[in-house]
C-alpha cells in the first residue's frame, strides 16, 4: 500500500480521516495524496479552452484560500504527519469526478474518508461525495466517523452472500487483512426472508473459498432480521475494529428502487467500514 488518497474539505470529519490515514502511512510506509477540490460556479469556468480561468482574481483567491487551510492543517497535525510523505493537491473540479480522476492519475491504492451519519429523508434526499465514491471506486474506500487516536484492525468482519461475483471482493478482503496484520471474520448473514439451511451454506462456502487458505479466515453464520442489521451485530459481538463489504455500484433508478447495503453500513455504522467494487 503505497500511495493512500485522504479528500478534504478541512470538516472535522476529513481531519478524522486524515490522522487515521497517517497511521496507516506510518506503519506502511505510504505517501499521502491530500485533495482539496475546488468546485467553482460556472461564470469561472472558461469554456473555450475547457477549464477553469486560473488568473481570474477569485480563482486565485480560492487557491490561496485552499493553500492557508493546507497550512493550518499541517500545523495542527504537525505530530501525526511528521516524517510522512504528504502531497497538497487542489485542483479546480467536482468532488465525485474529481477524487475519481486523481486516485487513477496517482495510482492511489487506498482512498480513506471522512463522513457523518445521516437517517431518514435525508438518506433519499442529500447526495453524499462519499456514497458516490464508495459506490464507484474500483479500488478500497474506507469511511472514518470519529477521531480513531489508535487505530485498530485485529478483527475485521466481512460479509458475504458466498455468491461467485462475490469472490473477487473476497480475495481483496483477504489480501488487506495481511497487510492489515487482521484476523478476517467471514460471515453468512441468514434472515428470515430468505433462510437457507447450514448444509446449503457450508456448501456453497466449500465452492466460494476454493483454493483459499482455510487458515486465513474465520468462517461463521449469523442470524438477523435484515442483513444490515445482521452485519452491525455480528460486529458488535466480537468487537470489531473494521466492516468490510463489496458495492455493487447501482445507478440510477435501479439504484433508487434496490438500494445499497454498503451505502446503508456506511451511513449507520459507526465503526471504519471499507468498501471494495464487485
Amino acid at each position: 500500500m503505497k500511495k493512500i488518497l485522504v479528500p478534504t474539505d478541512f470538516s472535522e470529519q476529513s481531519q478524522n480521516a486524515l490522522k487515521v490515514s497517517a497511521q496507516i502511512a506510518r506503519k506502511y510506509n505510504s505517501e499521502i495524496h491530500l485533495l482539496h477540490l475546488l468546485d467553482l460556479p460556472l461564470d469561472l469556468i472558461d469554456p473555450i479552452n475547457e477549464g477553469v480561468a486560473g488568473d481570474l482574481p477569485e480563482s486565485l483567491f480560492f487557491m490561496k484560500l485552499a493553500h492557508k487551510r493546507f497550512t493550518e492543517t499541517f500545523e495542527k497535525y504537525q505530530k501525526e504527519l511528521d516524517g510522512l510523505v504528504v502531497h497538497e493537491t487542489v485542483e479546480f473540479n467536482q468532488a465525485f469526478e474529481g477524487i475519481m480522476e486523481i486516485t487513477n492519475k496517482y495510482e492511489c491504492e487506498l482512498i480513506v474518508m471522512g463522513s457523518s451519519s445521516v437517517s431518514g429523508l435525508q438518506e433519499v434526499f442529500i447526495g453524499s461525495n462519499t456514497e458516490k465514491v464508495v459506490r464507484h471506486s474500483d479500488v478500497p474506500v474506507l469511511v472514518i466517523k470519529d477521531d480513531i487516536p489508535i487505530f485498530s484492525t485485529q478483527e475485521m468482519v466481512f460479509s458475504s452472500s458466498l455468491k461467485e461475483s462475490q469472490y473477487k471482493t473476497f480475495i481483496e478482503a483477504v489480501n488487506l487483512a495481511r497487510i492489515l496484520d487482521s484476523k478476517l471474520n467471514l460471515v453468512y448473514i441468514n434472515t428470515p426472508h430468505s433462510f437457507r439451511t447450514n448444509q446449503f451454506i457450508e456448501e456453497r462456502l466449500e465452492k466460494f473459498t476454493k483454493g483459499i487458505d482455510p487458515n486465513s479466515f474465520n468462517f461463521e453464520i449469523y442470524s438477523d432480521k435484515s442483513i444490515e442489521e445482521g452485519i452491525r451485530n455480528y460486529a458488535n459481538k466480537i468487537n470489531a475494529d473494521l466492516i468490510g463489504i463489496g458495492t455493487h455500484g447501482r445507478k440510477g433508478i435501479s439504484h433508487f428502487f434496490n438500494g445499497s447495503l454498503s451505502e446503508n453500513i456506511v451511513n449507520h455504522a459507526q465503526r471504519p467500514v471499507i468498501t471494495f467494487k464487485i
